[in-house]
Parts: structure tokens; sequence; C-alpha cells
């Protein structure tokens, strides 16, 4: 895969600059095109009465225009800053649909985690989910704590032998080629049944000229994956952990794999997530 076109979700929250900015240092690396997606909350927060019906704040819709002008000056002054190529896109409809169909039109997505304390992050139920499960690209999740390093040195592959760990592999290929350091994780539920041990992928990255170790460890009895994997990166000091996304759509509910899920809520590190 080549990084040709770059796709940044964008919004009001203070968290939009943060991947405004590491979207940026992408762009410059691969010389790549980047497209600022627009989009929020389509529902005022708080309805006011009349007769007894709800109505809608009349001052909501100049607010919400007023917030995208705003939105749009400061990605347009921020890629004119960094000499980018660049296009804005604030589209109608409903967000999380419309922003899948940007989505296919480009290499690589830049999301934000969902921030449960900071209302201006909603987008929609199952947003950044949505978007990773039905866009068919790959897409790395920036976490909200903390400091988000764009530089990508040490990298961590979450390699489970499925399709979805198979394809994320193949889609972070671009920025495993510019890494110091490339490990490749596997959790082994049993360890001692001739269960695969997934040496391949070494082999395999080899052949791509990247060089990478493999480290396998044994399944923690009562310590679920995500969280054995969580422990790994804050140990290894990893910039981007790389892993499939495993997930459903069940009767209007997203079901997310155990590991996706716990990676979405409680992520410390950039995740390149591929479905």
């Amino acid at each position: 895969m080549n990084c040709k076109t770059l796709l940044v979700h964008l919004d009001d929250s203070a968290h939009s600059a943060a991947r405004l900015d590491y979207a940026l240092v992408l762009a410059a690396r691969f010389h790549a095109h980047l497209i600022g997606l627009y989009a929020v909350c389509q529902e005022p927060a708080e309805p006011i009465f009349l007769h007894g019906e709800a109505i809608w704040n009349a001052g909501y819709e100049a607010q919400r225009n007023n917030n995208r002008k705003r939105a749009e000056a400061a990605f347009l002054a921020a890629t004119d800053r960094a000499a980018c190529n660049a296009e804005w896109r604030a589209p109608d409809g409903a967000p999380a649909a419309t922003a899948i169909l940007h989505a296919r039109h480009a290499d690589l997505l830049i999301l934000g985690q969902d921030v449960p304390e900071d209302g201006s992050t909603y987008v929609a139920r199952h947003f950044v989910e949505d978007i990773i499960m039905g866009s068919g690209r790959p897409a790395i999740v920036l976490p909200y704590a903390g400091p988000v390093r764009p530089q990508v040195e040490n990298v961590m592959i979450a390699w489970d032998g499925g399709r979805e760990s198979a394809r994320a592999a193949t889609d972070a290929l671009p920025l495993i080629r510019r890494a110091r350091f490339v490990t490749i994780m596997k959790v082994q539920r049993h360890p001692h049944n001739g269960e695969p041990t997934g040496i391949d992928v070494a082999d395999w990255l080899a052949r791509h000229g990247i060089d990478a170790s493999f480290t396998a460890t044994p399944k923690v009895r009562g310590v679920d994956t995500g969280t054995m994997l969580l422990n790994s990166l804050a140990d290894r000091h990893v910039d981007l952990l790389v892993m499939g996304a495993y997930g459903h759509a069940r009767a209007q509910e997203r079901v997310l794999g155990g590991v996706t899920r716990t990676m979405l809520q409680s992520m410390i590190v950039p995740v390149l997530m591929s479905h």
C-alpha cells in the first residue's frame, strides 16, 4: 500500500488539533494529499420546549456554522504553514455513513479515541468503530490521554494468525519500513499444544526489507489478552500498535471482539487497525 491520500477526522473538540498535527507529519513523510473531513453530531444537545413540544434552539444552527468555519480556517492555516497539499470537506448527511463513503477514497485514516467526559467528541453512536469496520481502509486511532508522538520508531504487531491481523500487518507496511524496531507479539492460549507461533511473519517482513523480532507469551489465567497487550506497550515504549479489528453488526448494535474493545477504550499509544 502507498499512502498517497490521507483522511483525518476533525470536529469541535480540543483533540482535533492533535489529530491534525499527527496527520500533517504523516502527509509530509509520504508526500501525501490530506483530506480534512469535518463531522460532528447532527443533533443539538439541549432542546427547548414550546407548548409542550420540543423544538431546537434557534441559535444552534448559527453556532454550528460558526464552529465549522472556525475549524475550516484552522485546518487551512495549518496545512498552508506545512505546505501540505490538502482539501477541506464538510459534507451533509448522517455522519458515520457519510464518513465511511469519504474514507473509502483514502489510503489511511486518522481518527480519535472517544472521550466519554467530553461531549464535543461525540459524533454518533459507534462512530469510530463503524468507520473502521465499514470503510475497508486502515485507520490510526489516536488516544486522548497523554502526548502523542508522530514519530513511528518502535512498532508492535499484535499477531493472532487471523485474517484481520494479516490485513493490518500488510496495511501497515509503509509505516513499518521506516521504524527502527519492529516486534511481532503473539499471546499464546495453548503454547504446549502445537499452536503455530507466527514466526513466519518475521520471515515475510524480512523479504520486505524489514528486520523484525518475534516474541510469544503464554496467556495468563484471569488476565484478558487486551490487558496483556497494554502492559507490553508500556514496558516496551511502543509508538504504534498494529492489530486487526474484530467485530460485526447485530440488530443495530456493534459487537466488537474483546481485544478490539479493550484497545478502543483504554489505548495508551496510537493503534493502527484494519478489518
